[in-house]
């Protein structure tokens, strides 16, 4: 089974004159598509009668404004059809994507330290390390030291809420 590998320089010269047929291609329909107007302007637009006395020109004013309103409604019925049609369309595509669902990827358990992460992710450009431990704040513990007369005889503190308990009774 020896299959004949295609060179690099034949594969692009091929590929050139493709594309040069295509370019040809192209502009030949592009001519086309004038000479297809040009017929069709000449046999459904002949050149307007201009000859004639002011009335009648107003006349043939009036009748081309007419037609054009015509026109103008067609095109605008029409636009408004593909629109709406587009809108149906993707609204099928989105319940197409809907049904379906969105199936995940399994993904792979890959052993990766950070540093490579974020050179994968920024590119080899940047240099980045990244010990987390040394971007941590430095937090010194502070002792506290509460003063021993806010504590006093925990005894005498009971009687006092004693007496406000008694108040509330009272009243």
């Amino acid at each position: 089974m020896s299959e004949k590998k295609m060179t690099s320089s034949r594969r692009h010269h091929l590929k050139s004159l493709m594309l040069q047929i295509a370019a040809g291609w192209i502009e030949q329909e592009k001519k086309d598509i004038e000479a297809a107007k040009q017929a069709y302007m000449a046999e459904n637009c002949p050149a307007p009668d201009l000859s004639g006395d002011q009335a009648a020109l107003m006349e043939f004013c009036k009748k081309l404004h007419q037609a054009i309103d015509k026109i103008d409604e067609a095109r605008y019925d029409a636009e408004s059809k593909v629109q709406k049609a587009n809108k149906e369309i993707e609204d099928l595509k989105l319940k197409v994507v809907e049904l379906a669902g969105v199936k995940k990827p399994a993904l792979k358990k890959v052993r990766m330290s950070a540093d490579a992460m974020l050179q994968a992710l920024l590119g080899g450009k940047h240099k980045v390390t990244m010990d987390l431990r040394a971007n941590l704040k430095q937090v010194k513990k502070e002792v506290k030291e509460e003063p021993t007369e806010a504590v006093g005889d925990w005894r005498k503190n009971i009687e006092d809420k004693a007496d406000r308990k008694k108040m509330f009774e009272t009243s």
